[in-house]
């Protein structure tokens, strides 16, 4: 099969029969074996009926149905356990990103041989101040950590050689960051496209401050799992040795003060000094015991699926 398509969706019935008429036309005019696959995220509206409406008039549609809203992620990672195909492109339900884009995306992947293209919507049709904005500095926060030189990380619209998808661990919030994941996995080739950005038809937008926050927070999450994930003794035993350090040294000036210096002066519980190195002391034995806990756990965890299933189409 030359493509599977992932297409997540929380709510999008009026948009699902459009996007899968686009999507076949382009898939049927260029001659692809491909595959569709829905997941819907905990619907309240009738996407689901729209689903199995699709898959019962095309054998391409698959859908899954989450028991709840798990959120993007989980979607992802259980679409891409279900891809067969050579290529896997993931977009949004919303109509906003191009199934035009597609064959040119397969050839990137296929002929020049990128792991991964990311969409780039250069021009937006966004709220500038609710959206554009904030995208901006989000990616440009993203660019300095990751050092994934992407303008928008946040595309949906990326196509994937499909050993990338079944080799990365796609949980919480990390949508946003599956470039850096694959980077941080062995796939080095990624690559950039710029992609047509439609104006949302139908619906609202999912997109709010919460996110926003929530984006930057996992941010330094994957920050840390791609420095320190690891051998999380390394940073944790680091600032342990330092902090404990630091109190170690105050104490051994306190010691050779009140013994040699001023034995007759105030009594060592009486200076700050003495608290300022209980205090790191302490910190410091806490940020061992941290490094040693996040080692036994990097040890003896366990994968435990983070969405339940309700349903599948097709598959």
């Amino acid at each position: 099969m030359n493509i599977s398509v992932v297409i997540p969706l929380l709510n999008e019935q009026d948009s699902l029969k459009e996007l899968y008429d686009w999507i076949a036309n382009v898939m049927q005019s260029n001659r692809f074996s491909y595959e569709i696959i829905f997941i819907d995220d905990g619907s309240t509206d009738d996407s689901w009926l729209t689903i199995m409406q699709l898959s019962q008039k095309d054998e391409n549609v698959k859908g899954i149905r989450f028991l709840k809203n798990f959120g993007k992620s989980q979607a992802l990672h259980a679409g891409f356990a279900k891809t067969q195909g050579d290529v896997v492109i993931t977009m949004d339900a919303d109509l906003q990103d191009n199934p035009d884009e597609i064959p040119e995306l397969y050839n990137m992947i296929v002929v020049d041989k990128y792991d991964l293209i990311s969409g780039w919507k250069k021009k937006r049709y966004d709220s500038i101040i609710s959206k554009n904005l904030p995208s901006k500095l989000f990616n440009w926060a993203a660019r300095k950590t990751s050092g994934v030189k992407l303008n928008d990380f946040n595309c949906g619209l990326k196509a994937y050689d499909n050993k990338v998808v079944k080799n990365i661990e796609v949980s919480g919030e990390m949508h946003r960051y599956i470039p850096v994941l694959a980077k941080n996995a062995g796939f080095t080739k990624i690559g950039e496209k710029i992609v047509q950005h439609q104006a949302r038809k139908y619906g609202e937008t999912k997109f709010g401050m919460d996110r926003f926050i929530n984006g930057f927070l996992d941010l330094l999450t994957i920050w840390f799992i791609s420095r320190f994930g690891k051998r999380p003794m390394h940073l944790f035993g680091a600032l342990g040795f330092l902090m404990f350090g630091i109190g170690f040294a105050f104490s051994l000036y306190l010691g050779v003060d009140k013994l040699f210096l001023n034995p007759t002066g105030r009594l060592i519980t009486q200076r700050p000094q003495f608290y300022i190195a209980l205090s790191t002391m302490i910190i410091g034995t806490q940020f061992f015991v941290a490094g040693f806990l996040g080692e036994i756990i990097l040890r003896t965890k366990e994968n435990k699926q983070r969405y339940l299933i309700k349903q599948e189409l097709n598959l």
